[in-house]
């Protein structure tokens, strides 16, 4: 058996670049890559429709990290839609939101980006700002990033909490990142606490109060770890907590089949 951690990543709904429109389960490169150039393994996670396929995926996962994408439903944060929420991916908001809850029992290693950030905080009790441009007042876009095509673009700059994980990865209190989102953290859930902030004071960083490894982010760190040390350590640190957690379920499952050896003879 492999060492190292098998990490899901969820996908979105969307249709081929071949002009066929055939429909397909996908997400980012990037984030695959990400994982892999941290010494895991990426496992993309089709939207099954049932809860038992989907739990017979969940149970060979070391870790989740939840990417970015279309809006999660406002009816998971009991809100109907603004005019300006993304039509849901009905198949993704299920796998999300039946999943996530699996992870957090088990305390399984997570890591959240862009829509992910947004969806651990809906998942875990808080709400969002479904438009920033109409409901929250900034002197900035926050999409400049996906407005120039520049993936990497680093639009902004965020303020770090000191005693915080990310801030310990970072090694900084301030770091510059790129921008590709119009909706963000509104009311913090009740055992996440808000680690970064953008300049106009909307949370740009979560991570869990008490879980071994919750941590999220509102930019794209895995579009650039390429150039910046520091975004490689965000998923370097995921992937040894995947790892960790790999190795004691695998001490475990040795030490049961011991006993149950030891009873059978």
């Amino acid at each position: 058996m492999s060492q190292r951690p098998i990490i899901g990543i969820t996908t979105m709904s969307d249709y081929d670049a071949a002009g066929l429109h055939a429909p397909r389960f996908s997400n980012n490169q990037s984030y695959s890559r990400a994982v892999m150039a941290a010494g895991g393994i990426p496992l993309l996670i089709p939207q099954v429709e049932d809860e038992e396929s989907l739990r017979a995926l969940y149970d060979v996962l070391d870790g989740i990290l939840v990417p970015g994408g279309v809006d999660i439903s406002p009816r998971f944060f009991h809100e109907d839609a603004h005019p300006e929420t993304d039509m849901p991916d009905t198949g993704l908001d299920f796998v999300e939101t039946t999943m996530l809850p699996w992870a957090l029992a088990d305390d399984l290693p997570l890591f959240g980006i862009c829509r992910g950030h947004q969806v651990l905080n809906v998942i875990m009790g808080g709400t969002l700002w479904q438009d920033i441009p109409s409901q929250y007042p900034t002197v900035f876009d926050h999409r400049e990033s996906y407005k120039r095509k520049i993936r990497d673009y680093l639009a902004h700059d965020v303020r770090i909490a000191p005693d915080s994980r990310l801030r310990e990865l970072a090694g900084a209190e301030r770091v510059w990142v790129n921008t590709s989102h119009h909706q963000a953290v509104k009311e913090v859930a009740p055992t996440l606490r808000a680690t970064a902030w953008s300049p106009d004071d909307l949370c740009e960083g979560l991570e869990g109060t008490d879980h071994y490894f919750l941590l999220s982010v509102q930019w794209h760190p895995e579009e650039m770890v390429r150039k910046h040390e520091w975004a490689r350590r965000l998923f370097s640190a995921f992937v040894e907590a995947a790892a960790a957690r790999k190795s004691s379920r695998v001490e475990t499952e040795a030490t049961l089949r011991t006993l149950n050896d030891l009873a059978a003879a």
